[in-house]
């Protein structure tokens, strides 16, 4: 009886669809997906998933009179199809990364890459009362169909770049992403 010898790429070959044969065989339920299916009472308008504040120019001397900070501009979340049958009010939280040199008063860092320093974020409500990153708000009430949630944000030096006089220039941006509570 003669051998026959198969070449090393056909060996391999063979090798691996067995063992994805075996493997497809061996492994019928490997996925599984999981969520919740819920009722929103509301839904965010199309176009409005994302909001851009552009401050502009700011001069730095800015900072150093006065409050240490901008004039506050104001933004909004728009809701639409509000069913007040399923809530009547929603909590916000927007959150981010807070500033590390103003822990604990909520104001938001600038992102990696920014190049000015010195400076955060600040959030309020629309009556001017603070809002601290990470935090959630109070109740906000819905009106049936659309709503309007309002806030406004600015820009506040942090108070030992004040004190050293250095604010540094630049481009800078920062990022907050907000959540919907219903109540």
């Amino acid at each position: 009886m003669k051998l026959k010898t198969l070449p090393l790429p056909v060996i391999c070959g063979l090798t691996l669809l067995i063992g994805i044969f075996t493997a497809a065989n061996a492994a019928p339920n490997n996925m599984r997906l999981y969520g919740t299916l819920v009722d929103e009472p509301c839904v965010i308008k199309p176009g409005d998933e994302t909001i851009s504040l552009e401050f502009g120019n700011v001069p730095d001397k800015t900072f150093y009179i006065g409050a240490g900070r901008t004039n506050s501009q104001n933004f909004q979340i728009h809701l639409s199809e509000c069913d007040l049958s399923i809530n009547k009010k929603v909590r916000v939280t927007f959150s981010g990364t807070e500033n590390q040199a103003m822990v604990g008063q909520g104001f938001l860092a600038l992102s990696t890459g920014s190049q000015a320093e010195g400076i955060a974020i600040g959030l309020e409500n629309s009556d001017g009362s603070p809002l601290r990153i990470n935090q959630e708000t109070s109740n906000i009430a819905l009106n049936s169909g659309d709503s309007i949630l309002r806030f406004r944000a600015f820009i506040q030096a942090e108070p030992n770049a004040i004190a050293n006089e250095s604010i540094k220039r630049g481009r800078f941006s920062a990022i907050a992403t907000f959540h919907l509570n219903y109540d």
